[in-house]
């Protein structure tokens, strides 16, 4: 889509209730989401979607579901993103999935960032996720309250413009 003073896609992957829709949702209120009821309240099966403008940049967030089951909704959701978040619990483990998305992101050059959410629930352990996700930047957020999400967002933009600014 593009960087700088134009439209930039933003992907935000990770696990099941790791916190895509709440991060998206603490961005933008409007957001939209296609989810499902579920046992643990609703999940998303198809995609979030919000919109945001930092500086002169308009930011698209499309998140994902997280559930192993949707991987082509991932795939089809990423063509031609700019960057991507990955939200990672952590209360929890990094699960099979998450390991996989990064490899996977890794492997597509796509500037990642990664968001270790849910820093405000009993057992919570940025320092396991930053150790599960070296040469990423990590950044300690809560989505559920909106606490370091845009400051977080602001700083990931700046590494894709940084990273796609040719050098003299």
């Amino acid at each position: 889509m593009g960087v700088g003073g134009q439209k930039v896609k933003i992907v935000v992957f990770g696990a099941y209730n790791a916190g895509k829709s709440s991060f998206i949702r603490s961005l933008d209120p409007f957001s939209r989401h296609i989810e499902a009821e579920n046992e643990d309240g609703s999940t998303t099966v198809a995609m979030d979607f919000g919109r945001v403008r930092v500086g002169d940049q308009s930011v698209f967030l499309f998140g994902t579901p997280g559930q192993e089951r949707f991987e082509f909704a991932r795939k089809v959701l990423s063509r031609g993103m700019d960057g991507a978040i990955v939200i990672v619990d952590c209360t929890r483990e990094l699960d099979r999935l998450t390991l996989d998305l990064f490899q996977w992101l890794k492997s597509r050059g796509i500037p990642v960032a990664v968001m270790a959410n849910k820093v405000d629930c009993p057992g919570a352990s940025p320092d396991r996720v930053k150790a599960c996700t070296p040469g990423f930047p990590v950044h300690v957020i809560s989505a559920r309250t909106g606490m370091n999400v845009e400051p977080a967002l602001c700083a990931f933009l700046k590494e894709i413009h940084t990273a796609r600014v040719p050098l003299p």
